[in-house]
């Protein structure tokens, strides 16, 4: 039995396997936090998951950046966690790997771009104060790799796109 040929996306596509990786990185780090404080979800306990959420956001708002060397980064990563979502499922499992991406873009205003790069210097700021945090990176990935599913995983982009980008153009005076 021959397997299919892989078929992985190019630049701002996100196939099955993209969406799997983000999905299984994320799966990853809210597996070790449930386990640690399934017993007592106290306040406390779900600001401990608060940097893997918005790390999530941030992936996404990365993807959805328009171009430049941030938003090349971004894709260059999108299309690693979409070889290797696709590699896994096409070899480990000899299933195939449609596109799923959105069929309407997000884009990022000005002004989301704008707070974009003040959400960059806040997270570079956290890592050179804490060290590097591979739990970031994982959540950072993970957004990236759902920022432009068309799915529930998804949303995140959808969510936060707009949200930033109204916030971004409120602060610079673009509204």
């Amino acid at each position: 039995m021959a397997l299919p040929p892989l078929d992985i996306p190019t630049y701002g596509l996100v196939s099955l396997g993209g969406v799997t990786t983000g999905l299984s990185l994320f799966a990853w780090d809210f597996t070790r936090w449930w386990t640690s404080h399934k017993k007592r979800l106290a306040p406390k306990a779900l600001t401990a998951l608060a940097p893997q959420i918005l790390c999530l956001s941030y992936g996404a708002l990365l993807i959805l950046s328009v171009g430049g060397i941030i938003g090349g980064a971004a894709d260059w990563s999108l299309w690693g966690t979409n070889t290797v979502g696709d590699i896994a499922l096409v070899y480990g499992f000899g299933s195939t790997t449609p596109t799923v991406t959105r069929a309407s873009h997000l884009a990022l205003t000005p002004g989301g771009h704008a707070a974009v790069i003040v959400i960059s210097v806040v997270i570079l700021a956290v890592c050179s104060r804490r060290g590097f945090r591979w739990d970031f990176v994982r959540q950072i990935l993970a957004g990236i790799s759902l920022g432009l599913a068309s799915s529930i995983a998804g949303v995140v982009g959808w969510a936060v796109a707009p949200t930033v980008s109204w916030a971004g153009d409120y602060v610079v005076g673009l509204l």
